[in-house]
């Protein structure tokens, strides 16, 4: 394979950096991690979903902190309204004229904590910010950030006083990634990590938080001390070197045979759209990019697939009478495509 070009050599030491920072605080969760560092690259949004307690939003916390990105998170709830995550125009007394007062949507990197709690007319609030990255109030469209990413949250398992994420919304975000219960031998390093007040920290970091041995304090803490370890510039550089990867036109047949074949099949009602085929090169581009590689394979389209797919594919009550689920769909479409030598 021939050498690498610099800017290609730019983000695997970028991202090397940023991943294994994220994985000596956040353990046990390292597939997760290269997940939302594919969305970050290929300037997707992400749908964390996992049942309470497995670390989504602190995940989304660390991230924050390690990059050099303004950063705010909104935590959903069925009362709060569009104005509150957009903002509003306020009249001035004193000036006598109205004035932007923005909303926490005015950032480059937003957590939005639990998302399916708020009705559908706050969840569409983002659609356009995530679609166009821009933000229409009045009759007056302002510009987002160049780095712009939404990460969102939901449980999986509690329904009551919830709002299902209608289609729409769903398509909006490029990877849907389900976060499970770490190994054990992760969670053993996850408690020794909290017992020792370091949480994956280095003795400087740790000393410089005031954190010693032992020391009884509660999991995110840690936050204050890091420091960023990759800058805003080199992230927009990342996302600007990512259509260096090449995709060979055999590839790119096979990804639109799975996205076709998807909207034909019997056990759905719903297969990819065509923002979701658009989503799919852009994420498999950035999981090339994470394995340094300077050109996508079969392999990279099937590695993200689940993630690009599982949110986007709407059973047939039958299949859902049936047991099936869109992750064991996916498995089926990729089966049933013969993959390009």
């Amino acid at each position: 394979m021939p050498a690498s070009s610099p800017s290609l050599d730019l983000i695997a030491s970028t991202v090397d950096r940023l991943r294994t920072r994220l994985c000596e605080i956040i353990v046990g969760q390292d597939q997760v991690i290269d997940l939302i560092l594919v969305a970050l690259l290929a300037r997707g949004h992400v749908l964390l979903e996992g049942v309470p307690g497995l670390a989504k939003t602190m995940l989304v916390k660390t991230l924050a902190a390690l990059l050099d990105l303004d950063f705010a998170r909104v935590q959903l709830t069925p009362d709060m309204l569009p104005a509150d995550i957009m903002g509003t125009n306020v009249y001035d007394l004193n000036t006598r004229t109205f004035a932007l007062k923005k909303g926490p949507v005015f950032t480059s990197l937003l957590l939005a904590d639990e998302i399916n709690r708020t009705p559908p007319k706050t969840q569409s609030a983002l659609l356009e910010a995530m679609e166009e990255r821009q933000v229409t109030l009045d009759r007056q469209s302002y510009k987002l950030p160049d780095v712009f990413m939404v990460v969102a949250t939901q449980n999986s398992i509690e329904f009551e006083g919830t709002y299902p994420l209608p289609e729409a919304q769903l398509d909006r975000f490029m990877l849907k990634v389900k976060i499970t219960y770490p190994s054990k031998e992760a969670e053993k390093q996850m408690l020794l990590n909290w017992q020792g007040g370091k949480y994956g920290l280095s003795n400087e970091e740790a000393n410089a938080n005031g954190e010693v041995p032992g020391h009884d304090s509660a999991p995110g803490s840690y936050l204050t001390a890091l420091k960023p370890v990759v800058s805003a510039q080199e992230i927009l550089d990342c996302q600007n070197s990512l259509n260096l990867i090449k995709v060979e036109e055999s590839v790119v047949d096979y990804l639109l045979e799975l996205v076709t074949k998807s909207r034909s099949m019997p056990d759905l009602q719903l297969g990819g759209s065509p923002r979701a085929a658009l989503n799919w090169m852009a994420a498999a581009r950035a999981h090339a990019a994470l394995t340094s590689q300077d050109y996508v394979t079969p392999d990279n389209i099937k590695h993200v697939a689940e993630a690009v797919l599982s949110h986007r594919l709407v059973l047939t009550p039958e299949a859902e009478l049936d047991g099936l689920t869109a992750e064991q769909t996916t498995a089926n479409l990729l089966k049933q495509v013969p993959v390009p030598r």
